[in-house]
């Protein structure tokens, strides 16, 4: 999906790329800048959100192990989920990622550069939260797809969604994490 991607953006000039820490985050913006020398900087503040205990373990239908009946308010009523022991609330992966995103666009040095952000399906959404007028919906009717594209305009201060969740690759491998 990744190597599709990177066809699909390979004609923008990405001035700088920013990633979560984790290893599959610096890896799908390695893939999509592909030989542009492009710095590559890493912020934890877009980390995936943290599940404590119940980190690594399947939330899927099909094969589901998450040992109790709060989780799937994570997706139905994410900002009432009580996550376990060592987890994060969906308020406080919002924090971080608007604080990362805030001082992004207002970062002097970065005024008029085309950034990549790679990051993970939550931490999308949370950064992404702090723009929307209307934040009924954290997920927006879904999780975001596995390399799916938001492109964000930044003019003044202001932030305005030139796309949301494009996808280069075939719909039918997108997977729905919860419906």
């Amino acid at each position: 999906m990744a190597k599709v991607t990177a066809e699909g953006m390979k004609n923008i000039p990405f001035d700088l790329a920013i990633t979560s820490p984790l290893i599959r985050a610096r890896r799908t913006a390695e893939i999509v800048l592909g030989e542009r020398q492009v710095p590559i900087l890493e912020d934890s503040r877009i980390e995936e959100i943290t599940f404590g205990d119940w980190e690594g373990m399947c939330c899927r239908k099909n094969n589901y192990e998450i040992p109790s009946d709060e989780f799937p308010k994570f997706f139905s009523n994410p900002f009432s989920y009580q996550p376990p022991n060592g987890g994060e609330r969906i308020i406080d992966i919002v924090k971080r990622c608007t604080e990362f995103y805030q001082e992004l666009i207002n970062k002097p040095e970065y005024q008029d550069k085309t950034i990549l952000i790679a990051s993970h399906g939550c931490a999308c959404r949370a950064i992404m939260y702090s723009i929307y007028e209307d934040n009924n919906d954290f997920w927006r009717g879904n999780v975001p797809p596995n390399c799916g594209v938001s492109i964000i305009d930044v003019k003044d201060g202001r932030s305005t969604f030139v796309e949301i969740d494009k996808i280069y690759y075939d719909k039918s491998e997108v997977k729905q994490h919860y419906k």
